[in-house]
């Protein structure tokens, strides 16, 4: 497209792409915006550096004009769009990319790749930390990702309310707080189930985390707690019938006088699983497989299009496809989330403009990103994260109650173009 547009000289003309989501995945009721601070930041690095240049060269994909404008791009248009952490519905403009056309078309799968893989996991997340009601829940599903995957994981999920990651580049590059446990290999390692737990207690204090469904979980309880003692900080559970194995253990700890030792479960778990267990004495979760493939909707399935762009006399005229079941609305748009008298979210409203004028009532939701190709600092790095995390939270909070029902149904908002 790219080396079409500048035979034509089309590819300098001045455009707004748009990234939205016809629909949300499965049923659900709302989306969770993520992989924003990620994606400021790979845009900024994006570059085509020699090898890249010689394979398109080699390989006659593009001609050498082309290569040659490649070789020096940058990005310096202007991207605004839906704090990270924001709720959307379908229709939901959020993020407006403002640039030359061979500027912005170039960033489609870059954008797409991220903030779909990243909201696709907020949104699972999310859900589960519903289901979890005020009960942590850490992220354990590197194994079950790519790598690179797994770290942008625990990103999204962190900042959809998980406390904490298992994968500890996660919490360098980012600074989530990190937690671990034992693996079953651990405890088959060692000649006995107590040689095992001794050495983590030696190593880790009484305040760990002891895996005890190694073999029998009541003996493993009752070594659990001759070992580290009535202050054992955790057991965890990854097999069995857990509602009945949870009332159990709890039981026995008691019994013990282990009164303040928690119970963490694993074992496969998504959000249904989790509100299963929700009248179950479970102090925390520890969610892997279904948090990392989006509990069965592993992309947002958002889409980047042009929605408007000057013409040969330098006017803003709105642009639009009309394909069966694939049209888009065109034109500059502000989207506000309309509230009621006590605060609670009622509509999505989206504003088409095709000039400036009168401010909408209700919270705007489009906020400065990238400015001339230079990414506003407080989306970026660990703080961004935490201000993410921050705004998911607030924004939840509008959601009427209605919206966090796991089953299947319309959106929690409508969505109204204005």
């Amino acid at each position: 497209m790219l080396d079409a547009a500048m035979l034509s000289g089309a590819h300098e003309r001045e455009c707004v792409f748009e990234v939205f989501a016809r629909s949300l995945p499965g049923g659900r009721r709302y989306g969770v915006v993520a992989g924003i601070g990620r994606l400021l930041e790979l845009i900024e690095r994006f570059r085509f550096e020699d090898a890249e240049l010689d394979w398109l060269r080699d390989n006659h994909v593009v001609r050498e004009e082309t290569l040659d404008w490649l070789a020096d791009y940058r990005f310096n248009g202007t991207i605004r769009g839906y704090r990270e952490g924001e709720l959307y519905f379908p229709g939901s403009p959020i993020l407006v990319v403002d640039a030359p056309f061979g500027e912005g078309v170039l960033l489609e799968t870059l954008v797409l790749s991220v903030l779909n893989h990243d909201s696709a996991i907020a949104g699972a997340a999310a859900r589960m930390v519903s289901a979890a009601a005020g009960r942590p829940v850490a992220e354990m599903g590197s194994r079950r990702a790519h790598e690179e995957a797994a770290i942008a994981a625990a990103r999204a999920a962190y900042i959809a309310g998980f406390s904490a990651t298992s994968n500890l580049e996660a919490g360098r590059r980012w600074g989530i707080p990190t937690m671990g446990t034992a693996a079953h290999a651990f405890t088959l390692l060692h000649d006995s189930e107590e040689d095992a737990f001794r050495a983590q207690v030696r190593s880790l204090g009484p305040g760990t985390t002891l895996l005890v469904d190694t073999y029998d979980v009541h003996k493993a309880i009752e070594t659990a707690v001759k070992v580290a003692g009535t202050e054992l900080g955790a057991v965890r559970l990854d097999s069995g019938d857990l509602p009945v194995l949870v009332a159990s253990v709890r039981a026995q700890l008691d019994a013990l006088g282990a009164t303040n030792t928690r119970i963490t479960v694993t074992n496969d778990l998504d959000e249904f699983a989790i509100a299963a267990l929700r009248a179950s004495p479970v102090d925390s979760y520890g969610v892997g497989t279904s948090l990392v493939t989006g509990s069965g909707a592993p992309t947002a399935g958002m889409v980047y299009k042009l929605v408007a762009r000057k013409d040969s006399a330098g006017e803003w005229i709105p642009v639009a496809k009309t394909s069966t079941g694939k049209a888009s609305i065109g034109g500059a748009k502000i989207p506000v989330r309309a509230l009621d008298k006590v605060g609670v979210a009622v509509a999505e409203e989206i504003h088409i403009v095709q000039s400036p004028g009168p401010v909408p009532q209700g919270r705007r939701l489009h906020v400065p990103l990238m400015q001339n190709g230079v990414a506003v600092p407080e989306h970026l790095g660990a703080e961004g994260v935490e201000s993410a995390r921050r705004h998911h939270a607030l924004a939840r909070d509008e959601l009427p109650e209605s919206a966090l029902r796991l089953g299947r149904g319309e959106p929690a908002l409508p969505t109204e173009y204005v």
